[in-house]
């Protein structure tokens, strides 16, 4: 049960039942229509993880969903317990007539997703710590170098991560948004950014990720897990 699972294991064991693997995380949403329902659906979903919950279940509650977040915490990363939980949640919601979804193709607002911002730098360690302090952010379990992201340690903000640059580039944004997005969630959401006036500049490393912008040249990334092992 604590063997660190691979992208494609994690994303192929859990996606029949309505979550997607996002950046290291498994995450899917339960649509409800009251904020007593979604009480009652994060209820269930602590019971069903039982002792586990603290150490791997994160809960967004909202009077119209409830979002799960699975992750071994103490790792940083998705273990096989984190598959069997997930499986024992959409039992449970599945027990009160909702469901687990990810919310892809759906009337929903917007799929499930995780959005992280990168900082081009040329001397990442020299830039690191005024990013930590300034947002009062922290290291990720594990991940404590100086040239490592770093994380909000309540879970509110995106994660930060330094894109080193080998020389000076002007005349281009050096702080961009990457939007990681359900493997079967990104072609939609690229074609409503090109729709909304944006351009594709590169597709070199899809699926793993694809590079967009607006209409005065500033960057966005649309990614996802698949291409990456």
């Amino acid at each position: 049960m604590t063997r660190t699972l691979s992208r494609r294991e994690a994303s192929e064991a859990v996606g029949d039942h309505g979550w997607r693997f996002l950046l290291g995380t498994l995450r899917t949403s339960v649509p409800v229509d009251s904020l007593s329902g979604a009480v009652d659906t994060a209820a269930r979903a602590v019971a069903a993880c039982g002792p586990d919950a603290d150490r791997h279940l994160h809960l967004d509650l909202r009077p119209d969903r409830v979002v799960l977040t699975l992750q071994s915490r103490d790792v940083a990363a998705l273990t096989a317990r984190d598959v069997d939980l997930a499986h024992r949640i959409s039992a449970a919601v599945g027990e009160a007539g909702r469901r687990t979804e990810p919310e892809t193709g759906t009337a929903a607002p917007r799929s499930v997703q995780l959005v992280e911002i990168a900082i081009d730098a040329r001397d990442i360690a020299a830039v690191r710590p005024f990013w930590k302090a300034v947002l009062g952010y922290v290291d990720e379990a594990g991940a404590d170098g100086p040239e490592d992201p770093i994380v909000d340690p309540v879970g509110q903000g995106p994660a930060i991560w330094f894109q080193r640059m080998d020389r000076p580039r002007e005349q281009r944004n050096r702080i961009h948004f990457d939007v990681c997005v359900p493997h079967d969630e990104a072609p939609r959401r690229i074609e409503a950014a090109l729709a909304a006036g944006g351009r594709l500049l590169s597709a070199d490393r899809a699926p793993a990720f694809w590079v967009l912008a607006d209409a005065e040249g500033n960057e966005a990334c649309v990614t996802t897990w698949q291409g990456r092992d």
